[in-house]
């Protein structure tokens, strides 16, 4: 496995997408994303490491236009500026990114048994809560009347 480090495009397979979607024209960019998103959210029997890797950066790259995210991680994501990326991406990237953590993904498995696998983990739910963000506490309103 050609991973450097924990974040979305720190291995080859991300980079290499990245490369794929600098290069790609302007128009196929958001498709070739949707692609990748919709492989890995299909639920396939099990997920292999080159479609998760994918799926972890496309996911990425969709949080980075989202309100609440951020830059898509390290420098080894693309170059090029997308075009905005639809809304509905978001609760695409949702699916495919729970496909991607789950027990049928080989990446899953293989960051499980790894020294910073916690630390990946942890960066999955920082991106899942960005998505879906936990309802906070409910709190009691007392009305006097």
């Amino acid at each position: 496995m050609g991973t450097w480090g924990i974040g979305p495009f720190d291995n080859d397979t991300a980079a290499d997408f990245a490369v794929d979607l600098d290069e790609a024209a302007a128009a196929e960019r958001v498709p070739m994303i949707r692609r990748v998103l919709e492989r890995a959210a299909a639920g396939a029997e099990f997920l292999e490491i080159p479609e998760a890797e994918r799926a972890a950066a496309a996911t990425a790259l969709v949080l980075a236009q989202h309100p609440a995210g951020g830059p898509s991680g390290s420098g080894y994501g693309p170059s090029e500026p997308l075009p905005p990326l639809p809304a509905e991406l978001r609760t695409l990237a949702l699916a495919a990114l729970d496909q991607v953590a789950g027990g049928l993904c080989e990446l899953a498995v293989v960051w499980d048994q790894a020294v910073d696998g916690p630390k990946w983990r942890r960066g999955v739910v920082r991106l899942r809560d960005v998505l879906d963000p936990p309802l906070p506490p409910q709190r009691e309103v007392l009305f006097a009347l």
